[in-house]
């Protein structure tokens, strides 16, 4: 016996596959608008994930000894810094100078712990950010909290206000 198709059978499997396109394309877009299609590879190269350092905050300061094994040892470099509050970014802007911003994203709260050349990146939804915090690209609304940094040359010791 021949398997035949009613007209509400064939109606009923044409919306229904019209439907899930129509889903389809959509969910794509959503997920393009917030930045997970192919744009994570920052506008200044490729992502490269960051070191880690672990500390330990007293009185609301953070000390950090910058030797030369230290992933903050050179000009240009970064690393994300866990403490018992959460995270910070912290990067060598220049040979006596140190930026601390907030590690989280201010777009759906992601940890930021990649760059893309200079730029801090967030590989959840692709928001960027410069080294003082400020957002390059979104979909991220509003800049990274940066926090206060003192270097001390003669001991070479970090300090940062938490």
């Amino acid at each position: 016996m021949a398997d035949t198709q009613t007209r509400r059978g064939f109606c009923t499997q044409t919306c229904w596959a019209l439907s899930m396109t129509a889903f389809s394309g959509a969910l794509a877009t959503l997920l393009e608008s917030c930045g997970g299609g192919s744009g994570l590879t920052g506008s200044s190269g490729n992502i490269q994930g960051l070191p880690s350092i672990t500390a330990s905050a007293n009185n609301g300061t953070i000390a950090l000894a910058v030797n030369s094994s230290s992933p903050l040892a050179s000009v240009g470099s970064a690393a994300v810094l866990q403490y018992q509050s959460g995270y910070l970014l912290v990067a060598r802007t220049a040979q006596g100078s140190f930026t601390a911003l907030s590690a989280i994203c201010t777009h759906a709260g992601c940890l930021i712990s990649a760059m893309a050349g200079s730029d801090y990146v967030c590989t959840c939804h692709g928001s960027t950010f410069d080294m003082s915090g400020k957002v390059l690209s979104g979909p991220a609304p509003i800049s990274l909290r940066q926090y206060p940094t003192s270097f001390d040359a003669a001991s070479n010791t970090l300090t940062i206000s938490v």
